[in-house]
């Protein structure tokens, strides 16, 4: 167990700001962050962070929370795992939690392959670093590729030795289950007999963006032809390879800093471009590029610079990466090698100032990249040339936006010496046959079909009304109002009840406060109970309350309540209303207006409840003391009402 003044001075040391912006690129927004949320493509931020409160919500999934509660939902850390990260980031001092071989067995299936898989990158590093037999094989033939020791320590690389079952018998010694081994793609098991999946190789561990290992690219150290030069581990529970990026856990920070992302093809081109210096780059890892592997890098930068072979095959997969990150709203750029040079020979070869200038002076837009490809041909060949430019055209339709869009127009027309007016129009006959093929598929004869079992949906009024008082209390609690108060009295006569207003000045929470313990209002969900007892207590013992101090006191669904509840007050700063010369009026504004509207509703709801909950008993016994209860609450009914609409 971690102490609990450890798991205090964690979270008082650990910054929510600097630890996401270690995993999405942060821009600044007010008082507040702003960037893509990790949990949903989406090509407009929508995640917000708070430094001052130490919270952070994602308007497109809903989750939010404290630091700790990004790194669980974010990397899939358990409560301790979560705490002994920000320990590690922050140098603090923390006691190890140990687990034994068979609560390795009893721990869920993703936790064990990601114990299997830290277990596994320890024993290949070790291999390689402190044995005699991995620094004869396995250095030398790094060090021949050019691979620096502190490089090799950096990205983690390791050996496995060219036994049969080596790793697996180590594992299985140290308490590992056989099952397990196998889940992690590590251990093959083909109800024979079981060994090592990665033998003879060079491993090289694929890391999440957190940097733990969801599995490994293995390369042959030998140049026997009968086996594949590289292996990779299967897709498991942790490791899907579309959804991953080599190199992004080393490089994020510095695809940050450059704001922009090269991306090159396999493992060592990946590793010389960052010890040349060029240390903003990822690999695909010979996969195709997919949605996910652009989305982890649009978190960090708009900008994507592909480097590819000028083989055919690296041609190839240039073009089809262009048009998807064209349509996830990137600036994309393309940079070709001279024929038989690859980003590995490249940077070997070459010094960092020729590698940047290199880079820099032959990357091109997509425009004059597919252009470049049939420049010979289109030249005299007005079919060629006519192909080149609706290629063209295509991509430019998948740009959303429109002064981009105009802008790679221009470029096209002047570098196909074609009229603007004449891709305007094949522009807009493309979009006028996407828009075709979209109707077509998703149109149907109007007709109408009654539904038996529909059901209308519903607001659950209570709830939203005690969020409402919970929201109030967070963010306004401790303000000072005049509030119209209203007593009600009886006639001289004792035969009309009578309404007397005056004005009184109280905090906000106090009136919150005295209001429900006058109606003996107690809240009907839990989490919302809980957090008004722990607020009401701050607030008469301090007289105001402090977010980051009660945050870590409170569960993952308290905590997320709280920063929903935060981080939505400040939602507009998402869009720059004010620098649209657009003046959001703010709920800050009005708050006396707003508790009193909150409190006349909740009673209104309780009192209507109430009387449904009389008009039963009448029907089932025809009490006529019940009959005089109902029309008392209907009267109060109307009474609060009646104020109700006056404060609306």
């Amino acid at each position: 167990m971690i102490s609990k003044t450890t798991i205090n001075n964690i979270y008082e040391t650990a910054r929510v700001e600097e630890v996401i912006g270690d995993f999405i690129n942060l821009k600044k927004a007010g008082s507040n962050f702003k960037g893509l949320s990790p949990f949903s493509q989406e090509k407009t931020p929508s995640f917000m962070v708070s430094p001052a409160k130490q919270i952070w919500k994602d308007f497109s999934s809903g989750k939010g929370g404290n630091v700790v509660a990004f790194l669980m939902e974010h990397e899939g850390f358990s409560y301790p795992e979560a705490l002994k990260y920000l320990a590690k980031k922050y140098n603090i001092e923390i006691e190890e939690f140990t687990k034994t071989p068979e609560e390795q067995i009893k721990s869920d299936l993703r936790e064990s392959i990601y114990i299997v898989l830290n277990f596994s990158n320890e024993y290949y590093v070790n291999n390689l670093i402190e044995t005699d037999r991995g620094k004869s094989i396995g250095i030398s033939y790094l060090d021949g590729r050019g691979f620096k020791l502190e490089t090799i320590k950096t990205f983690g690389l390791g050996i496995s030795f060219n036994d049969k079952k080596s790793f697996t018998d180590h594992a299985l010694k140290n308490g590992f289950d056989l099952a397990n081994l196998e889940k992690s793609g590590l251990t093959i098991n083909d109800s024979k007999d079981f060994f090592d999946r990665f033998r003879n190789r060079i491993m090289f561990p694929i890391k999440s963006i957190s940097g733990r290992v969801l599995g490994y690219g293995g390369r042959i150290i030998s140049n026997s032809n009968k086996v594949a030069k590289y292996i990779n581990s299967p897709e498991s529970e942790v490791y899907q390879k579309s959804k991953i990026l080599y190199g992004l856990y080393e490089s994020k920070s510095f695809i940050v800093k450059e704001n922009n992302c090269y991306l090159v093809e396999g493992y060592t081109d990946v590793i010389q471009f960052y010890q040349k210096g060029i240390k903003n780059v990822v690999s695909s890892s010979g996969t195709a590029l997919s949605s996910d592997q652009i989305m982890l890098i649009k978190r960090l930068t708009e900008n994507i610079t592909v480097v590819f072979d000028r083989d055919q095959a690296g041609i190839n997969a240039a073009v089809k990466g262009i048009d998807l990150i064209l349509e996830h709203g990137m600036n994309v750029r393309i940079c070709k090698l001279q024929e038989g040079e690859d980003p590995d020979s490249l940077a070997k070869k070459h010094s960092l100032e020729f590698v940047k200038d290199y880079l820099n002076s032959n990357s091109f837009d997509f425009i004059n990249f597919k252009a470049s490809l049939l420049a010979k041909e289109y030249q005299e060949e007005p079919i060629k040339k006519a192909e080149v430019i609706n290629n063209i055209v295509k991509s430019i339709s998948l740009i959303k936006d429109p002064i981009k869009s105009e802008l790679y127009i221009q470029s096209c027309s002047k570098i196909m010496k074609i009229s603007e007016e004449s891709i305007f129009q094949t522009l807009s006959n493309l979009k006028k046959q996407k828009n075709n093929r979209f109707r077509n598929v998703n149109s149907k004869s109007f007709h109408v079909i009654k539904n038996k079992n529909r059901t209308d949906d519903s607001v659950d009024e209570l709830y939203e009304l005690e969020k409402k008082i919970i929201t109030i209390l967070i963010l306004y609690g401790e303000k000072k109002e005049t509030f119209n108060e209203s007593i009600l009295v009886f006639s001289k006569d004792l035969e009309e009840i009578k309404e007397k207003n005056k004005y009184v000045n109280s905090r906000v929470f106090e009136k919150i406060f005295l209001d429900l313990q006058q109606d003996e209002i107690e809240f009907a969900n839990k989490e919302f109970r809980d957090l008004f007892n722990i607020l009401m207590t701050e607030y008469q013992l301090n007289g105001v309350i402090s977010i980051e101090k009660i945050i870590p006191k409170l569960s993952n669904e308290l905590s997320e309540i709280v920063s929903s509840i935060i981080m939505h007050e400040e939602k507009h700063f998402l869009h720059n209303w004010d620098k649209k010369s657009i003046y959001v009026k703010r709920p800050s504004e009005n708050v006396s207006t707003m508790v009193t509207e909150t409190i006349l509703s909740l009673r209104k709801l309780l009192v209507s409840r109430k009387i449904e909950s009389l008009q039963k008993k009448i029907n089932a016994d025809n009490n006529k003391s019940i009959l005089e209860d109902v029309m008392g609450y209907y009267h109060l009914k109307r009474l609060v009402s009646s104020k109700l609409n006056r404060v609306l």
